[in-house]
């Protein structure tokens, strides 16, 4: 009997126990998403702690300011990468906003602001809340901001600016562009373009529709390269840098420059052509597609470099996911780098010289251009004593083709003497290349800087400053072991700025003098490797030069540089540093 009451009781129990337990609680929306906010002078920080098997849906966060005005800044702000459920993409875990003090400054300028989260989320006891918001106002503390670094500035600019007014600034932006030496060797590739034409049929207005295809070719090529690069970090131009493609295409200049020597002539088979004839007509006929690929290609091949407008758009790109208006710009900054080729394949057009011996010697000249595009490219690839020789032969041989040891006669005509002096001085200049070469110098603007160095003194350039690192793991091992203010300059053999830096910026004694305070070092991504894309991948490069100030391990960002700077413009930005 004893045992029976026992059995019951812990029957009893048993089921006592099964139907007390207590129910998942419902929570209310303040419970679910328990928001809270802090204020500093370096800016908002929200804070947004979800209850226990609660989510967001990650589409219905938005964030603005609506006071003073009213401006949504959801894609400026990061938050953590969302993750699928129930197939759709989520926020499952608590998170903070941060809106820096930059952000706020440049917009609410002073005095009191108020911010807008936008919020919708349910619970896996498949209860969903209504949407809510939630508004807080706060005092714009301190009068002024950590500045944001040029590529930040124009980044922002997309989220506040009107886009004509976007889409203007970028335009004047190209223009700027259009004066750096990436744009300059795309002038031979064009002029050799309007120039190998049938002279009879060429004017101004073909000129300029040959020219703004090729221009417009070019314009889209950046545009796809800038957003794949922004949105996948897949830098086609770095890509293109291989020293194959390099190679190729620097032979299609020499096989295009010796045609316009009058070795051979480059066309189409003549079925193929008497059947486009019959087809398509005149246009097509005349390479319209050749010149748009030739302008696709240069522009990803030619002028890879980064300047200061493009990381900036592509930050944007990068950051918001929106490639119409980051592609637009780029788009329409890269139209603003081809206008001074539209003006010159408008005058070529206009100008173009009727065939005679002057119409030889002019399709001569921009042959020899195109052989010395050819040898830029190949300097990317080859030797600099190499490439040192290379000019030498050009240089001379071009300048007596063109009759620099001719005699003057009674019919030589003033213009005529004084282009045979041009022509001699250019002589002179590369039998100076050629002794610098023999000598052992490299340098094609120095060639006789075995001679002039000082004795004992050994000869050396900028890039010997700079200590080499690769990986990660290498800079966080120099920033350790150093107690000066570190600076990394991202460069490559194929960036026309980043040679410029080296060349004309690092190597003035001023900026030397300077640069004694610093901590050097140098990421060279020519190769664009794993280790090199890994590198840039971690402080958001899209491709050199760049260069960057770090201060006890860790980047001051606003003092970043994209693009060239000139001796005097760097010593400029090293007293705005003043590390």
């Amino acid at each position: 009997m004893q045992h029976m009451i026992r059995f019951f009781s812990l029957f009893f129990l048993l089921v006592v126990s099964l139907f007390a337990v207590e129910k998942p609680k419902l929570l209310t929306p303040e419970e679910a998403f328990n928001v809270t906010t802090t204020h500093s002078t370096q800016g908002v920080m929200i804070n947004v702690m979800l209850g226990e098997k609660i989510y967001l849906y990650d589409d219905k966060i938005s964030l603005a300011l609506t006071k003073p005005k009213t401006l949504d800044i959801t894609q400026w702000i990061e938050r953590p990468k969302a993750e699928y459920f129930h197939d759709t993409l989520t926020q499952r875990k608590s998170f903070e906003l941060f809106i820096p003090q930059s952000l706020l400054v440049n917009e609410v300028k002073k005095g009191s602001f108020t911010l807008s989260l936008s919020y919708q989320g349910c619970s896996e006891m498949g209860i969903c809340y209504q949407p809510i918001t939630k508004e807080f106002t706060f005092k714009l503390k301190g009068g002024s901001a950590t500045p944001f670094s040029e590529q930040d500035v124009i980044a922002q600019s997309f989220i506040s600016g009107d886009v004509v007014l976007v889409l203007l600034s970028f335009f004047g932006f190209g223009l700027l562009l259009s004066l750096t030496p990436c744009v300059f060797p795309m002038i031979p590739i064009l002029s050799s373009i309007i120039v190998s034409q049938p002279s009879v049929s060429m004017n101004a207005k073909k000129g300029f529709w040959l020219s703004l295809v090729y221009v417009f070719a070019m314009s889209l090529a950046y545009t796809i390269a800038g957003v794949l690069a922004a949105l996948f970090g897949a830098n086609l131009q770095a890509s293109m840098q291989n020293p194959w493609i390099i190679g190729i295409f620097s032979a299609l200049f020499v096989i295009l420059a010796f045609s316009m020597f009058g070795f051979y002539e480059i066309k189409m088979p003549s079925f193929i052509q008497n059947r486009v004839n019959k087809k398509t007509g005149e246009a097509q006929t005349q390479g319209i597609f050749g010149i748009a690929v030739m302008g696709f290609l240069s522009a990803l091949i030619v002028g890879p470099c980064v300047a200061a407008p493009l990381a900036g758009a592509l930050i944007y790109i990068g950051q918001s996911g929106d490639a119409l208006l980051g592609g637009s710009a780029l788009f329409v900054m890269s139209l603003g780098m081809g206008v001074p080729l539209l003006l010159i394949g408008t005058t070529a057009g206009r100008y173009m010289p009727r065939p005679g011996v002057w119409m030889q010697n002019i399709t001569a000249f921009f042959g020899m251009m195109l052989l010395g595009v050819a040898i830029w490219m190949l300097s990317r690839i080859i030797p600099a004593f190499v490439s040192m020789s290379l000019w030498a032969v050009l240089i001379i041989s071009s300048s007596i083709y063109f009759g620099a040891l001719e005699s003057f006669n009674e019919q030589t005509k003033g213009w005529q003497k004084v282009l045979k002096s041009i022509l001699f001085m250019a002589l002179v200049y590369g039998v100076a290349l050629l002794v610098g070469f023999l000598s052992g110098a490299t340098n094609p603007l120095a060639p006789f800087e075995k001679f002039t160095a000082k004795e004992g003194v050994s000869v050396s350039t900028s890039s010997t400053l700079f200590t080499k690192i690769k990986t990660i793991e290498e800079l966080n091992l120099a920033l350790k072991n150093t107690q000066k203010p570190v600076i990394l300059d991202f460069y490559a053999d194929w960036c026309v700025n980043c040679v410029e830096f080296e060349q004309f910026t690092f190597s003035d004694p001023r900026v030397k003098a300077k640069l004694e305070k610093f901590t050097l070092l140098k990421a060279d991504v020519t190769k664009n490797s794993d280790d090199d894309k890994a590198l840039q991948k971690a402080f958001t490069i899209y491709g050199p030069p760049a260069i960057l100030f770090f201060k006890e391990g860790k980047e001051v960002s606003e003092f970043r540089l994209a693009g060239f700077k000139n001796a005097d413009e760097f010593l400029a930005h090293l007293e705005k540093v003043g590390m």
